[in-house]
């Protein structure tokens, strides 16, 4: 499977952000806050939220190239089918593998998280 970061695995309606934030589901650690919904597609997606509170416009694009970088990275062990809403948690700017790690920790466990509700209606 290809690591690069097609133009498809990326969110950008706001209708789709919407859809994520409304459903509710989110998990967090000491980088980011992850927010998903199932999106009945065959591959993942990602959206990027960081507010003006994190600085300028070059810094916030930098720390969007960075999670976008980590997401890149390991979305070949995320589960697929899910848009991952994904909101920096402090201002200090966290190492690859720190971003890495959390998404691989964070993303299953929404993800069973969501099948349990599916299976429970």
């Amino acid at each position: 499977m290809s690591q690069r970061f097609r133009p498809w695995e990326h969110i950008r309606s706001p209708a789709d952000f919407r859809r994520v934030y409304d459903r509710k589901r989110s998990m967090s650690d000491d980088h980011i806050i992850l927010f998903a919904c199932p999106n009945d597609l065959p591959h993942s997606r990602i959206g990027l939220s960081v507010s003006r509170r994190f600085g300028s416009a070059v810094r916030r694009n930098k720390i969007r190239r960075l999670y976008r970088e980590a997401f890149r990275l390991s979305k070949v062990e995320l589960p697929v089918g899910l848009d991952l809403v994904i909101v920096p948690r402090s201002n200090e700017i966290p190492t690859l593998d720190n971003l890495m790690r959390s998404f691989r920790t964070l993303a299953p466990k929404v993800a069973n998280r969501l099948a349990k509700e599916a299976k429970s209606t």
